[in-house]
């Protein structure tokens, strides 16, 4: 097994990630004790109720507006030598269906329960298959960063299509708005990213209410119509479905690829358990969000079969005149909402990959002081903007995007299916058999839905794989360049022979304690080499701080610092953050002067190493991954703001290291 060097801010990363025979751990899985499980008493939370309205405005924002372009979208490519009753029917059932098999049965009933301690998501599922297995695998690893850079894309092209579709609802009102839709568009995505830095938490409130007028709404207009043609109800039925499929060849896949934008948003399902939990996102789902999203497909259904002409726009023509212009208006609040929530997705996936060592430390801006979760990333921020506009003056329409949008969500769910088998099999003990029988109906229909959806790759659907592929490429530049600057600057001096040697020659001593921040407990860190090479000095108590981070979102704070007492001077201590924490020097100190560690914080010297790097002549990457790497370390915050060190209480020794 390859070794696991440490990166420079305390992660863990893996010896020769990308190179042949290579056995990557993404988090260290052994030497510390398992940490108990954190506490997620009811006391700490909203009520039941409470929590099940905030999960339909967050949870179901994005589902909840597939039902403005996955019909019409489907509709177009059956349509294509006219439209017949059998066709209508048979979208609807694939609609129903995809809900019914890869929403509620496969999320809300199965995956809700491969948790992380609480959490869910991506890379929480492949934490749990890692821990699972008991020791890096690179197949896991590969799997939680494909379906982490996947989401990205998902980021990206969610709050284009879904306001782009919204607002095209101007041109059912009056065609004179046509000209308005992209610069209007450009307006509200403008106004929103902007709005992030601000932070969710006033308007947050309005989300769940807001979100369910949405869906009471949607049944409403769909219930109405129902009358259209009572027939449309025998979608219910999958035998109208499967007569689609095998009836229709390759425009039937084309079909499915669209009748997938119905379930995109479900993996939020899985992502956001960890703020709502499992019972509320289940009750939501099967109370409220189902029944509402099958109500409306099955009005526009009716619609369409008694008037195949609304077939442009179906979800928009269920609403009469009078009440179109509020329904476009209400779609785009919804909209909005729904792009929200991806958004706050891509912040919290991109600590979370911080935390991991994948991605350079970035700025991390609170904006909530009651809520830990809500932040704000000015640098991804500015990425999402950037990103987004580009794709709708790209696409400059919801139909033209639609071909765009689903491969990555698709792979994301592959990627989901892939890890669960693990989790189901290691972690809860399945015979393997039972888990291949449980998990194969799910990755089978995962894959036909990926399938469908590369179909779509030169209409637009190499824009999220090129997203995808970008931010692999970039995760690999961050993990191999760290591997070679560590190996570079480790110093190869046990501390202990260290201490040993001052023991016999002791330096001059100065009062108070000095923490050293270091990536390798057991070698003596570089700044303390510097320090007693050009000050000739040693502090009164001096501790070797190393931070690692956990296989466990979160932990409790009995279980977060570890001391060990190696002489009179020299203290060792670990800390231990969850990989969906904030990494906080100055608390986990609090916890460790509890257990024995004597200090003073405001008569405490932090001493971290702060490299300058360079390129070299002859470097161990090729030259544009160097120059990619150096751009990321340049943009990198320094340890003292990641890890909430006052700063007047740091001291930086400065190296210059060549890559």
């Amino acid at each position: 097994m390859a070794a696991l060097w440490k990166s420079g801010n305390g992660r863990v990363l893996p010896e020769n990630l990308w190179g042949n025979a290579c056995m990557p751990a993404l988090l260290e899985l052994s030497g510390s004790a398992t940490p108990a499980e954190p506490a997620h008493g009811a006391a700490a939370r909203p009520g039941f109720w409470a929590l099940t309205m905030g999960s339909v405005g967050v949870v179901y924002g994005d589902i909840g507006t597939s039902p403005l372009y996955a019909f019409r979208e489907a509709l177009v490519h059956s349509a294509a030598d006219g439209l017949e009753r059998e066709e209508v029917l048979g979208v609807t059932s694939l609609m129903l269906w995809a809900l019914i098999f890869t929403v509620t049965v496969k999320y809300v009933l199965f995956l809700l329960r491969a948790d992380n301690r609480g959490e869910g998501g991506t890379l929480s599922l492949m934490a749990l298959a890692q821990a699972a297995l008991g020791r890096p695998t690179t197949a896991v690893f590969l799997l939680g960063v494909a379906g982490a850079a996947l989401f990205y894309g998902d980021a990206l092209i969610t709050p284009a299509i879904s306001v782009l579709s919204a607002v095209e609802g101007l041109k059912i009102v009056t065609p004179v708005f046509e000209p308005y839709v992209i610069p209007i568009t450009v307006a509200i995505l403008i106004l929103l990213l902007a709005g992030q830095r601000h932070g969710t938490g006033k308007v947050a409130a309005l989300f769940g209410p807001i979100t369910v007028l949405w869906f009471l709404v949607m049944a409403g207009f769909g219930l109405y119509h129902l009358g259209d043609d009572p027939g449309v109800l025998w979608a219910f039925s999958p035998v109208h479905a499967v007569e689609f499929m095998t009836h229709h060849g390759e425009i039937g896949l084309v079909v499915l690829g669209s009748v997938f934008l119905a379930v995109t948003g479900a993996e939020a399902l899985y992502a956001d358990m960890g703020h709502f939990g499992r019972g509320p996102i289940q009750i939501a789902w099967i109370g409220l969000v189902f029944p509402a999203l099958a109500i409306n497909y099955l009005g526009q259904g009716a619609l369409v079969l008694k008037q195949p002409e609304a077939m442009a726009n179906p979800f928009f023509l269920l609403a009469p005149d009078w009440a179109q212009l509020p329904l476009v208006l209400l779609a785009t609040i919804a909209t909005v909402i729904a792009s929200q929530a991806v958004l706050t997705g891509a912040y919290s996936i991109t600590q979370q990959a911080i935390q991991l060592g994948l991605l350079p430390r970035m700025e991390i801006q609170y904006t909530s002081d009651l809520h830990a979760g809500q932040t704000y990333l000015p640098d991804v921020n500015r990425f999402l903007l950037i990103g987004i506009l580009f794709i709708v003056f790209l696409f400059k329409s919801s139909t033209a995007l639609a071909s765009a949008y689903g491969i990555a969500v698709t792979g994301t769910m592959v990627v989901t299916t892939s890890l669960a088998f693990v989790v189901v099999w290691k972690a809860w003990r399945w015979p393997l058999f039972l888990a291949i029988l449980v998990i194969a109906p799910f990755l089978f229909v995962d894959s036909i839905f990926l399938f469908a959806n590369l179909l779509k790759v030169l209409d637009g659907g190499y824009v999220p794989l090129l997203i995808a592929a970008g931010v692999v490429l970039t995760m690999w530049t961050w993990v191999r360049g760290m591997r070679v600057i560590v190996h570079k600057t480790h110093t190869g001096m046990p501390l202990v022979e260290l201490i040993r040697h001052l023991e016999r020659k002791p330096p001059t001593r100065v009062p108070h304690t000095a923490v050293f921040l270091t990536s390798d407990p057991d070698i003596v860190p570089t700044a303390l080499l510097h320090n007693l090479k050009h000050n000739n000095v040693l502090h009164e108590r001096n501790v070797i701080m190393n931070v690692r981070t956990a296989p466990f979102p979160r932990l409790d704070d009995a279980n977060r610092v570890q001391i060990e007492r190696l002489s009179d001077d020299f203290s060792r201590v670990q800390v231990t953050f969850g990989y969906m924490e904030t990494p906080n020097i100055p608390k986990a100190l609090l916890q460790a002067k509890k257990q024995g560690l004597k200090f003073d914080i405001m008569q405490t010297s932090f001493f971290v190493g702060r490299r300058t790097i360079k390129p070299a002549a002859k470097s161990a990457m090729p030259l544009w991954q160097d120059n990619l790497f150096l751009s990321l370390a340049r943009r990198a915050t320094n340890a003292s703001d990641f890890f909430s060190i006052p700063a007047g209480r740091v001291v930086e020794l400065g190296t210059q290291v060549t890559i």
